[in-house]
C-alpha cells in the first residue's frame, strides 16, 4: 500500500501547521489594519505601513482639511502617478479641491488678487479635468468642475474686443481686398 496511515497523518499535520501559521499571520494583519485605520481617524501617525499609499493619502487629506494646502499639495503631487486610475483620479480631485478652496479664499477686487484667484481656479479646472479623464464616474468632480467653470471669466477671442486694434494674432493680416 503506497499511502500508509503514518504518511497521511504527517501530511495532514503539516497542512494543519501551515494553515495555523497562515491564519495567525492573517489575524495579526487584520489587527494592524484596524490599528492603522484608528490612528488615521484620530490624526495620529500609524505604527505600521507608514510609507504606504494609504498613509500618504490620508496625511495629505488631513493636511488639506486643516488648511495646510502647500504641504497637502506636495504630498498629493507625489501620489499623482501612483496607484490605479481610481486612486490617481481621487488625487487629482483633491488637488482640484485645494486649488478651488484657495481661489475662493483669495478672491477679491484687487487686480493682483484677481489674477491669483483666476490662476488658482484654472489650476482647479485642470485638476478636475484630469480627474475625469482618469475616471469619469465621479459626480462630485463633475459638480466642482461646473462650479469652477462658472467662476472663471470668459476667455476673450483674440482680435475681437472693444478697441479698434485688431489684437496680436490678427495684427499682421492685411485689411481690404488684394
Amino acid at each position: 500500500m503506497a499511502l500508509s496511515v503514518k504518511k497521511v497523518t504527517w501530511t495532514l499535520a503539516v497542512i494543519a501547521a501551515v494553515s495555523s501559521i497562515t491564519a495567525l499571520y492573517a489575524w495579526n494583519r487584520i489587527h494592524q489594519i484596524h490599528d492603522f485605520n484608528r490612528a488615521i481617524l484620530t490624526a495620529k501617525t500609524p505604527d505600521t505601513d507608514r510609507q504606504s499609499y494609504e498613509a500618504k493619502f490620508s496625511t495629505a487629506y488631513w493636511l488639506a482639511k486643516n488648511e495646510r494646502y502647500k504641504e497637502a499639495t506636495l504630498l498629493f503631487l507625489q501620489l499623482a502617478e501612483q496607484g490605479d486610475l481610481n486612486k490617481r483620479s481621487a488625487v487629482q480631485h483633491n488637488l482640484g479641491n485645494i486649488f478651488f478652496l484657495r481661489g475662493l479664499t483669495v478672491n477679491g477686487n484687487s487686480m493682483t488678487v484677481r489674477d491669483e484667484s483666476e490662476y488658482l481656479f484654472r489650476q482647479a479646472k485642470g485638476a478636475y479635468v484630469q480627474s475625469l479623464k482618469l475616471d469619469n464616474s465621479h459626480w462630485d468632480t463633475r459638480h466642482n468642475l461646473d462650479r469652477v467653470i462658472g467662476m472663471l471669466p470668459e476667455t476673450p477671442t483674440p482680435g475681437v474686443g472693444e478697441s479698434d486694434s485688431p489684437g496680436l494674432i490678427m495684427g499682421n493680416i492685411p485689411v481690404g481686398l488684394p
